[in-house]
């Protein structure tokens, strides 16, 4: 992959690409939750990593911890580059 359709991460997987799984996130579910700090707190950072594999796709199947992702991940990477934002309200 080279890019993401708007909306990929949606928990239903309709709009991720043919043959992606989504596994569980820290929110218990699959999908993108998006940031969500408390209302007056500091804003919080976000970290977002993007990963260039030498397989096409990962042996994980969708019930996955975030551990084995991560597992998968760094054994499989070529490169790597993360992003930092913040974000509050």
């Amino acid at each position: 992959m080279t890019s993401l359709a708007a909306n990929a991460g949606t928990p239903d997987g309709e709009r991720a690409p043919k043959g992606a799984i989504q596994s569980m996130t820290d929110f218990g579910q699959r999908g993108y939750g998006g940031p969500c700090p408390p209302v007056g707190n500091k804003p919080h950072r976000y970290i977002f990593t993007v990963y260039a594999l030498k397989v096409d796709q990962l042996p994980l199947k969708e019930d996955a911890s975030g551990a084995m992702v991560g597992f998968y991940l760094n054994a499989n990477a070529l490169g790597k580059a993360t992003l930092t934002a913040t974000y509050g309200r």
